[in-house]
């Protein structure tokens, strides 16, 4: 029987990333480091740097500023204190046996300096959890990516584990449920969206398991050979929470957001069926954005302000959003849960071997 080696435990969550600041020296520089991460733009090296750095960032970034500048609160990024206060109500939940420290993939604070303090801090194991319900080889599989390059370099390696998805996760889908239902209690509304951030089509197909992803009604099951398609994971979570909320299938649609350049990404795309709705009489909308767990651009501005202009213009009367989950006391507890869930998996593992 192999006893547990001394020390604390480390648990690292990591979210996608922010600006230092709405300045657009500092948005160019955020774009040009998450996009020329080669999981999220997947091309070759030198046409990658070529679209990133003489096109995209130049002439995106004076544009994204002035957005970022909207979404800037007086702690600064949405995103950013908000993942902030999870890592420190974590800390707490779990208590001095835990060291909880949080990390961006794109700029401050960086994984390498967040593994860093960890490693300082003598932890026996480290549990990574990237903060993001569905895996995609862009976010989650690029953070995992990271840290391994990272601690590969390393003498003496921690036990290091992953959480590679949490979409079926009873507390995740119980907050967006309870955020969601406050809503519902307002008032009717004619249909619900569950939208979530979009992938280029052939990143579907690069992790497609015996070529068994076609884009189309295979997303209608959800099993081993799909278990890591993102858009499977994106109408499973959207199945299991309309179940919780006793929402109708005929009553919600699932649309992907957030399409970047000409080449085709995952349909339905959430403009054109805004405006279909509109067009079809649908006066009151609800929707929900649960691939975020933190609100953000895409949230705050993109579904809050860009797509409720665009439902208005067609037709449409009443528009809101749900807010993400933030700091909500039920994520942190769901949170707190994968932590315990997967350091017993680790010890009754060690046990039996």
């Amino acid at each position: 029987m192999k006893k547990s080696r001394p020390g604390k435990k480390g648990v690292l969550l990591v979210n996608l990333g922010t600006p230092d600041s709405p300045s657009v020296p500092d948005v160019r520089k955020y774009l040009r480091e998450f996009l020329m991460d080669g999981r999220v733009i997947d091309f070759p090296f030198i046409p990658r740097w070529m679209l990133v750095n003489l096109i995209i960032a130049p002439f995106r970034a004076p544009k994204s500023a002035k957005i970022y500048k909207q979404l800037w609160e007086e702690r600064g990024s949405p995103l950013m204190f908000h993942s902030q206060d999870v890592r420190t109500k974590l800390q707490a939940k779990l208590g001095n046996e835990y060291v909880v420290t949080l990390a961006m993939r794109y700029q401050q604070p960086s994984i390498e300096k967040a593994l860093k303090f960890l490693k300082e801090q003598l932890v026996s194991d480290i549990l990574v959890i990237p903060l993001f319900p569905q895996y995609a080889s862009a976010t989650t599989g690029s953070v995992i990516d990271k840290v391994m390059e990272i601690t590969r370099t390393w003498q003496i390696i921690p036990n290091i584990s992953f959480v590679s998805q949490f979409l079926e996760h009873d507390l995740f889908l119980k907050a967006f449920a309870q955020i969601g239902k406050k809503y519902l209690d307002e008032r009717p509304y004619d249909h619900i969206l569950f939208s979530y951030h979009g992938l280029p089509e052939r990143q579907i197909r690069k992790g497609s398991v015996d070529n068994y992803c076609k884009l189309g009604e295979c997303c209608n099951t959800y099993h081993q050979k799909n278990k890591f398609c993102y858009r499977a994971q994106c109408f499973q979570t959207t199945r299991l929470l309309a179940s919780m909320l006793d929402i109708p299938e005929e009553k919600y649609t699932v649309v992907f957001q957030s399409r970047l350049g000409n080449d085709p990404w995952i349909k339905p795309y959430a403009d054109n069926v805004i405006k279909e709705l509109a067009e079809k009489g649908h006066k009151s909308v609800l929707t929900f954005s649960t691939s975020f767990v933190a609100d953000c651009l895409e949230t705050t501005i993109e579904i809050g302000e860009e797509f409720k202009e665009v439902f208005e213009e067609h037709g449409g009367e009443h528009w809101q959003m749900v807010e993400s989950l933030n700091s909500d006391d039920t994520w942190v507890d769901c949170l707190k849960e994968m932590v315990l869930e997967k350091m017993e998996q680790k010890a009754v593992t060690e046990v039996t071997h």
